[in-house]
């Protein structure tokens, strides 16, 4: 894969990922709610799921993720059903609390922890089974499938990583100022349950996504 190639591949990619949805609201969500290192993580789980469709669609698996349709339909489900748990715990947590936002952030909760943040990404790309025939039908625009060497699935991994994660990554940046400048007017609990609305909002709409 050549240089322009990549460029022309970084920028499609980013541009892409800008456009918010499912994983835009769950990395912004998850940031405002426990802070930019879980929304950090939460966008490596991201950028792992689109790992594994970039996989299936450079190694021309997309027939086979047809036919696991129901394999795919489960995970669809799953995730949306994580999503919205998570939402739902945000809020009861939030509806707890009575302090400052530092107050909010120390509270035991189901909610925290980095794998349940990397779920969180993982999910919500996962959830959406078309992305395969995404990948499929994009990748052919810039390279030939049919003579991809390691060194061209390594690149497409830097520039997912570099396109995705860094849009993902600053989306979770704004999110943690816009944090920081309300846990100043302690609004933490309002803070939690604005984040647990998103999560279930993110859930649903992954549930009902065809």
């Amino acid at each position: 894969m050549t240089i322009s190639t990549s460029l022309a591949l970084f920028v499609s990619m980013s541009v892409l990922a800008l456009i918010p949805g499912p994983g835009v609201l769950a990395v912004v969500s998850r940031t405002l709610a426990l802070g930019l290192r879980q929304g950090l993580i939460a966008v490596t789980g991201i950028v792992a799921g689109d790992y594994l469709f970039i996989l299936l669609a450079l190694f021309g698996m997309s027939t086979l993720a047809e036919t696991m349709g129901s394999f795919f339909v489960i995970i669809k489900y799953a995730g949306a059903a994580f999503l919205i748990w998570l939402g739902v715990n945000l809020i009861f947590t939030g509806c707890k609390a009575k302090g400052p936002l530092d107050q909010v952030q120390t509270m035991p909760s189901k909610s925290g922890g980095n794998l349940s943040s990397f779920l969180l990404g993982l999910f919500t790309t996962m959830g959406n089974p078309k992305a395969i025939l995404f990948y499929a039908s994009f990748f052919p625009a810039f390279l030939d499938l049919t003579r991809v060497t390691s060194i061209d699935i390594l690149a497409i991994f830097t520039v997912a990583t570099l396109s995705v994660g860094s849009v993902m990554a600053g989306y979770a940046y704004f999110a943690f100022k816009a944090q920081s400048t309300i846990g100043r007017s302690n609004r933490g609990a309002a803070l939690k349950y604005g984040s647990g609305v998103l999560l279930i909002g993110s859930g649903i709409f992954v549930a009902v996504r065809e």
